[in-house]
């Protein structure tokens, strides 16, 4: 089984913020797959099947910032191997519309990721960021990334949730490295051959 956890606050309020781009990657995967996420545990997950291997689909019913409580509970119940877990979630440090796999790393700054880290006990699993581009000057970064994307942003950010859903999936079916050599351009556009954010927020 693999395993592609989505983060983002729950609740309305912060539905369509950056914080949540993860979080609708994963809603939007689910989207695609005709399957209804359902409570368990500390999260809303589905499973479907890609190229026979099943995948849990996950979003956090849990703060961004604590987590690791999902994840790890997750991870238990699904008896799931560390380097079968993809975690999707917002960077500060890349432009709107760009996209990165990683196979492991750090935090980086980003109180999610260190929740998990902390909750999983290790590093080694792959990650994809997802831009959502610098705060203006003057904008306090946890401020910034509760806000939702301006009107003028939405082209981008649907052509970027797309892509990356469509990078999860490589990720299932091939695993990291091809998604990483696919994915992982300047442009922001996959191959036809197929750093983490210094921030803390709510």
């Amino acid at each position: 089984m693999r395993m592609i956890v989505g983060l983002g606050n729950p609740g309305r309020r912060y539905q369509g913020t950056r914080h949540n781009v993860g979080a609708r990657i994963v809603e939007t995967l689910a989207g695609r797959h005709r399957v209804p996420l359902r409570e368990e545990g500390w999260a809303r997950v589905a499973t479907v099947t890609l190229d026979r291997r099943r995948v849990l689909l996950a979003v956090p019913e849990t703060y961004v910032n604590v987590s690791g409580t999902a994840v790890a509970d997750l991870r238990r119940r699904h008896r799931l191997r560390l380097e079968h877990l993809l975690v999707v979630y917002d960077d500060l440090d890349l432009p709107l519309g760009q996209i990165r796999l990683r196979a492991q790393g750090g935090h980086g700054g980003h109180n999610g990721m260190r929740s998990i880290i902390d909750a999983v006990g290790g590093t080694a699993f792959p990650r994809l960021r997802i831009g959502i581009g610098r705060p203006p000057q003057g904008v306090d970064p946890a401020d910034y990334v509760l806000r939702r994307f301006a009107p003028e942003e939405t082209g981008v950010l649907a052509e970027v949730v797309d892509r990356a859903a469509d990078a999860a999936e490589v990720f299932v079916r091939r695993g990291i490295e091809p998604a990483m050599a696919a994915y992982n351009l300047r442009s922001g556009s996959p191959s036809h051959n197929l750093h983490q954010s210094p921030y803390n927020e709510a």
